[in-house]
């Protein structure tokens, strides 16, 4: 991808008459014998419709995010039989795993004083030798991936600030991106370290209507995260409601987020969105009963709506943990200086762990991996496996 910086060139949205809406599905199971319980990724139609129920296997792929020196991204069912749940999280090229690592103490607070003989790692059961820890030993790329529909553009001031913000948290050598969603999914800056670039390309921050979101992800993963020796994170801000306009399923997204080992960082305006719409439905029960009577179809409307926010803030908190991110729900926009800069403080102060496996064979299948601090109450965060390589 190597559009200027400045540029923003984007996808035109070609929703085919009939399409029925792309669900979000939690995938079936592994023939690894890998699965989840059915409710993890809830299944959830365009805003305020009612659930789907199937997956479009032969929908087109979505367009490319930008540039033509990229490869197309690929059908939604164009991936082999295995699909995947949170235990799937990476899929490496060599044979030395990465593994970046957040620990935490019982009361949530970064702790960044540990040393390599401090961690365990385990593949399959099996303990395996480090070969490395660092704190800041590999940079990070982190792509900012803002959804411009109606139900976040109104706040694009309080997104810019924190953005701009965000940038200047992050260490000297790690690069930011800015993509944004809503009829089509757009690249406004590749990747740099220059602010004001991004301030700039801020500035084109425009209004759409639907929501892309699904494309979002999967072309950002695609298309957007070079195979180079640096951590990946996708920091998305959006109510995670697709319009089903798009060609993606939120199934074939998370596959690729998982291929690419990008870890999302989620930060949900469903709160908000749902405060507004209990407001409204508690107005309107509140009436009269000839009121209610007269206003039945949008009380209605309401309830679905709360019933689809609910099951995408499922969706986007398993998203989060399935690739090693986190999941934050802002009472406000006036928050959103605050999570940036919890999210840039927790990749400064991530720890990168490298092992080369013991078992050398090149199957391409799972491995589980866990990763414990002995003897130490903490809570750590990563990604649990990863597919080997394939020969």
């Amino acid at each position: 991808m190597r559009p200027a910086a400045d540029e923003g060139k984007g996808i035109d949205a070609r929703p085919r008459a009939g399409r029925a809406a792309a669900s979000l599905l939690v995938c079936a199971g592994l023939c690894l014998g890998l699965c989840v319980a059915p409710s993890a990724l809830t299944q959830t139609r365009p805003r305020e419709a009612a659930p789907a129920v199937t997956i479009e296997a032969d929908a087109p792929p979505p367009q490319k995010l930008s540039g033509a020196d990229h490869r197309a991204a690929g059908r939604a069912g164009d991936r082999d039989a295995q699909t995947v749940d949170d235990d799937e999280v990476v899929r490496v090229e060599t044979s030395e795993v990465l593994l970046p690592v957040t620990v935490r103490d019982a009361s949530g607070r970064l702790v960044s004083d540990l040393t390599r003989e401090d961690f365990r790692v385990y593949e399959d059961g099996r303990e395996q030798p480090l070969s490395g820890l660092a704190l800041r030993q590999v940079p990070v790329d982190v792509a900012l991936l803002v959804d411009s529909s109606s139900s976040v553009a109104a706040n694009f001031e309080d997104f810019r600030r924190a953005a701009d913000e965000f940038a200047g948290r992050i260490a000297p050598e790690d690069r930011f991106s800015l993509v944004k969603f809503d009829d089509r999914v757009e690249l406004l800056l590749d990747w740099t370290q220059s602010r004001l670039q991004l301030r700039r390309a801020l500035r084109r921050l425009s209004t759409g209507v639907f929501t892309r979101f699904n494309d979002a992800l999967l072309l950002s993963a695609r298309e957007h995260f070079r195979r180079e020796p640096r951590r990946r994170a996708l920091v998305v801000l959006s109510d995670g409601i697709d319009s089903g306009r798009g060609a993606a399923t939120l199934e074939a997204a998370l596959r690729a987020l998982l291929e690419a080992q990008v870890s999302v960082y989620v930060i949900s305006n469903t709160e908000m969105e749902r405060a507004r719409k209990q407001a409204e439905l508690d107005n309107l029960l509140a009436g009269t009963d000839s009121s209610v009577r007269f206003n039945e179809l949008r009380i209605g409307d309401l309830r679905e709506g709360l019933r689809v926010l609910d099951a995408s803030q499922r969706n986007l908190e398993q998203l989060a943990r399935a690739t090693g991110g986190r999941s934050y729900r802002p009472a406000s926009f006036a928050g959103l200086d605050r999570v940036y800069t919890e999210i840039a403080e927790e990749l400064r102060r991530q720890y990168a762990i490298y092992y080369t496996p013991t078992n050398p064979a090149r199957d391409g299948r799972f491995r589980r991996v866990r990763v414990e601090t002995p003897g130490r109450p903490f809570q750590l965060n990563t990604r649990v496996g990863y597919f080997a390589p394939r020969s």
